[in-house]
């Protein structure tokens, strides 16, 4: 019997795992059970590991990417000219091929997103990832390679929206599992590329292996996730339910009232009052996004130590990884600790960036000597984490269980503005800085 899902505001995961101990007395079906929600909890987690990884990599491989084709295709490059050792193009253009695309998505995805059936979605981020490795490898000019990266952020932004809508069909906690996979998707995304170059291979030939991911992503979500018969998979429906709770009703009882849910799409005054109870989660999740992506890739490539002997790529790709551990690390915190108010971490890394564009522009960075930059990136990954995983979970926890679904598809495009405002900004002070002598 497959498990269904719970609002959390009335029983909370803690309820499951009390209920845990005694699964050597348990009947078969539940002991059946229980191992159907572990199995969908390890889904979820490599669900989340596969949907980033691509969009990760091509950050990380952003510095080379643009080096190895400026080099060969600019005829004016200010590499020489400028104290920062800058390529003729930001990385913060890789970022908005790598976000835009994204961003177009998660806006405009709620309006029609419930008529397409789960199992069409997933196809195409499959497809798109896959895509993305194959046209950034063999690519010869820039302007293919961020086509490549565009296919990346489809498969990204499709697949985001479309499973943290499906944990509305399980139990509350896969949202933690999906937040700690993304998380995994960084860090192993950034440590592969890193430890992959560092062992000698081709940036072309380290993305090729990455072509694992996209079979990884079929293997989790067709043959090891155990969706419920509720789920929209295959068929186009001609008047989709957002949520069914025949299948989905909480195990506690709950009153009739609370127990029926819509049966048609809801009403445009509807949407909007549950956009504007989320808004307190949303505006500062989108302020954490965009003074972390400010800094990852408007400031990473000027924060160059020219008398060490690691490389200036070599150096940005430790910064990508570095901070990719502790967006890791704190987005699997949220079964240890939780936090409600968002806005304590936006004011955090909005500080963290003030900081490092002050240090970028008076060259102080260097005598803070490099392990104690890489303290630093590691602090903006963990805040940058706490924010994403801590928001999803309290909306989870608050909304109905009706109105999870959308609140969950509504809500993921904060980030995603985040970072989209913060590569338009990164640019012209990438191109500032590198004017400077």
């Amino acid at each position: 019997m497959e498990p269904r899902r719970v609002n959390a505001s009335r029983s909370s995961d803690s309820d499951w795992q009390e209920e845990a101990d005694d699964d050597a007395a348990a009947p078969p079906d539940r002991a059946g059970e229980r191992r159907s929600h572990w199995r969908n909890l390890s889904a979820f987690w490599l669900l989340g590991l596969c949907n980033n990884f691509a969009y990760v990599v091509m950050l990380s491989a952003a510095h080379d990417i643009l080096k190895t084709e400026t080099n060969q295709t600019a005829a004016l490059n200010v590499t020489n000219a400028s104290r920062y050792d800058c390529n003729e193009i930001s990385t913060a253009a890789v970022l908005l091929a790598d976000i835009l695309p994204t961003l177009i998505i998660k806006f405009t995805a709620p309006l029609y997103i419930h008529q397409i059936p789960y199992n069409y979605r997933v196809s195409l981020c499959i497809v798109t990832a896959a895509a993305s490795f194959f046209i950034v490898s063999f690519s010869g000019h820039v302007t293919v390679s961020l086509l490549g990266v565009v296919f990346a952020s489809i498969s990204s932004g499709l697949g985001e929206i479309t499973f943290l809508s499906l944990t509305a069909f399980f139990y509350s906690d896969v949202v933690s599992y999906w937040s700690s996979g993304t998380g995994g998707a960084g860090i192993l995304g950034a440590l592969s590329y890193l430890g992959l170059t560092e062992a000698g291979l081709s940036p072309r030939n380290s993305l090729l292996v990455m072509l694992i991911i996209p079979a990884l992503l079929f293997i989790s979500y067709f043959v090891l996730l155990l969706p419920p018969s509720s789920l929209p998979r295959w068929k186009f429906p001609t008047s989709y339910s957002l949520v069914d709770t025949s299948d989905q009703r909480p195990l506690l009882d709950e009153p009739s009232s609370q127990k029926s849910a819509t049966s048609s799409h809801r009403s445009v005054a509807d949407k909007w009052s549950i956009i504007k109870s989320l808004l307190k989660y949303m505006i500062p999740l989108s302020i954490v996004y965009f003074a972390e992506y400010f800094i990852n890739q408007g400031l990473y490539e000027l924060m160059y130590f020219p008398n060490i002997k690691m490389s200036h790529s070599a150096q940005y790709r430790w910064y990508q990884m570095l901070y990719q551990a502790g967006v890791f690390v704190s987005r699997s915190s949220v079964r240890c600790f939780k936090i409600r108010h968002i806005w304590v971490l936006a004011c955090l890394q909005c500080g963290l960036a003030t900081f490092l564009l002050v240090g970028v522009a008076y060259f102080f960075l260097p005598s803070l000597t490099l392990p104690g930059i890489f303290l630093i990136i590691v602090f903006e990954g963990l805040l940058g984490g706490a924010a994403y995983v801590n928001t999803f979970n309290n909306i989870a926890i608050e909304s109905k269980p009706e109105d999870q679904e959308f609140a969950m598809s509504v809500a993921c495009v904060s980030d995603t503005l985040g970072i989209s405002l913060s590569g338009a900004i990164a640019i012209p002070v990438h191109n500032y800085f590198c004017c400077l002598s």
